[in-house]
């Protein structure tokens, strides 16, 4: 999943940080629009800066002016409409405008978001309102759509949102707000207009599972930091959040019949000094906040490997039944639970019971990953012994592709991490098990891994696995990239987000912006719109939005930047 690696030197003077928060602080600085909490932005990266202000103003000024007056193209959309049809009036938002919604409690949800949205920058009242007619409606009726897809219609007298399910219609708002101008984002009164192109999108996504996973065992973020990361998620229609909670370096969820694997496994990180958990509540507001924006949580307790935060906790956990130090390095591979022991199986027994009541979500990652401590037979045991056990509570396995070595279990989910060149074998054993309905999610190392460097010079980073700038990342097929796998067997793709050299929330924007809206595009978008040289000039629109949210993002030279 990661190699052994070392700490990348954060070069003084080249990027920002920011101080660390105690475990649970909420840092309100850190909120999108659509949060619970609307403040001040965080500043932006160095190299923005110094773009900013050698940018002509009055080209700027010009920009802006001439963005606001014209609508944004139905087309210029990440992840790219499965159909657009452009033409007929726009229609502009004014004072008057109420959001419509149908009298039922999601719909009514769905709205006041999208008026938390717009109120701000607009300055308008936006009454959501099951009466009236014209203005912003949002309504459910169409089942055809599924469960995520839905239609935008908009014309003169107004914009209408119509979905089969509530997750389609907060979907449709996220595509609404790309085309209103930038300026919608931000939270103070802007000029407008507020312009939406006529015409109609009807969109469905081409696979059910769109996900970004975040390590929060490397280095810890605290609840307000992943708020922010599901708000950015949810505005590329991404609906998995998978969430990295324990590792060699520490544990990071509550377990009440195991307590010190939270106050002493949780203490530390890589590079040491305190770290934090999360507290059955605190998951259960991460789990609430993601749900509320159509995201399913997905928890992953990485095992037999990666387990010496668990191992320093409880010495009856080791073979020899001495506990280790904590460690805060970064290589990996030299830990295992005790496979032979009985105590090992209460022991995870209790985890994914406590873990699975506190999730609605389906799966249950048992990771599964860089096992190289434990035998291939012990491999085997333990994975024979510990599937049943997530059936058990009502959840799906999910783990990393080394699962099919073993026997995944009926409806696992296996998550392929390996590279373009990885062994011919290696990448059999997962066609073989996906022939034999082992669902497939691809996560290729040297495509969507958002912490491997953009170039040499990045300055946060790893680069095992190669340097993947903005185009390597968005230019493959999820539906070719490992032939022989049935195309029923690839549910999605998901980017994970390591953190050995990722300290803080910027740190977090820098690496998964601009790579991640191409990942959600190959989720969401059908293979037949897929085209580097269109999708770069969409992405490039997206540039002003995340100026306007306070996203520091890298400035790939593969990418027309306006003003750049």
């Amino acid at each position: 999943m990661r190699g052994i690696v070392s700490p990348a030197l954060r070069q003084s003077g080249l990027y920002p940080s920011e101080p660390r928060e105690a475990v649970g602080a909420h840092d309100s600085s850190w909120d999108l629009k659509g949060a619970h909490v609307r403040q001040h932005r965080t500043p932006r990266l160095l190299g923005t800066l110094l773009l900013v202000a050698a940018a002509s103003i009055s080209v700027v000024g010009a920009t802006s002016s001439a963005a606001g007056r014209t609508a944004v193209p139905l087309g210029r959309v990440v992840p790219a409409p499965a159909s657009v049809d452009e033409g007929g009036s726009p229609y502009g938002i004014t004072r008057d405008t109420r959001i419509r919604v149908d009298d039922s409690r999601e719909v009514r949800r769905v709205g006041a978001y999208l008026a938390g949205v717009l109120r701000p920058s607009t300055g308008y009242r936006l009454p959501v309102t099951d009466r009236g007619t014209g203005g912003i409606r949002l309504r459910l009726g169409d089942r055809t759509l599924g469960d995520e897809g839905y239609r935008l219609d908009s014309g003169r007298n107004g914009v209408t949102i119509t979905a089969g399910k509530p997750a389609g219609l907060f979907h449709g708002v996220q595509t609404l707000r790309q085309l209103l101008p930038a300026a919608v984002e931000r939270d103070s009164v802007q000029p407008g207009p507020w312009l939406v192109a006529g015409g109609t999108i009807e969109d469905t996504p081409r696979y059910g599972y769109r996900g970004a996973m975040l390590d929060v065992s490397r280095h810890f973020f605290t609840v307000a930091q992943v708020e922010r990361y599901i708000d950015e998620l949810a505005l590329y229609k991404i609906n998995k959040l998978h969430l990295h909670l324990s590792d060699d370096q520490g544990w990071r969820i509550a377990v009440d019949s195991w307590p010190r694997l939270a106050t002493h496994g949780g203490s530390t990180e890589v590079g040491g000094g305190p770290a934090g958990f999360y507290t059955k509540d605190q998951y259960r507001q991460i789990v609430r906040y993601a749900s509320e924006r159509y995201l399913d949580v997905v928890p992953e307790i990485d095992m037999p490997g990666h387990t010496n935060a668990a191992l320093a906790s409880y010495a009856r956990l080791n073979c020899d039944g001495t506990a280790p130090p904590l460690y805060t390095g970064t290589e990996v591979g030299f830990s295992s639970l005790c496979v032979g022991k009985p105590v090992t199986y209460d022991f995870v027994d209790d985890v994914i019971r406590e873990l699975a009541a506190l999730t609605p979500g389906k799966y249950l990652h048992i990771g599964g990953d860089e096992a190289h401590s434990t035998s291939h037979a012990d491999y085997v045991t333990f994975m024979d012994k510990v599937q049943p056990l997530v059936a058990k509570y009502g959840k799906k396995v999910m783990g990393w592709h080394q699962l099919t070595g073993a026997t995944p279990a009926k409806g696992a989910l296996a998550q392929y991490w390996g590279l373009d060149d990885t062994d011919a074998a290696e990448k059999e054993q997962v066609v073989r098990a996906a022939r034999n309905g082992t669902g497939l999610v691809l996560s290729p190392a040297d495509r969507v891994y958002l912490d491997m460097k953009y170039t040499e010079d990045t300055p946060l980073g790893q680069d095992w696995a190669g340097l993947v700038e903005v185009r390597r990342a968005y230019d493959w097929d999820p539906g070719t990239y490992l032939p022989g796998a049935p195309a029923s067997a690839i549910r999605g793709v998901e980017a994970p987000l390591w953190t050995e050299t990722i300290v803080t929330g910027a740190d977090i924007d820098y690496m998964a912006f601009p790579r991640l809206p191409g990942v959600a595009e190959l989720g969401w978008s059908p293979a037949s719109t897929h085209d580097w040289d269109t999708y770069k000039v969409r992405l490039a629109a997206q540039g002003p939005r995340w100026d306007a949210l306070g996203i520091g993002y890298y400035k790939s030279p593969q990418v027309p930047w306006p003003g750049v």
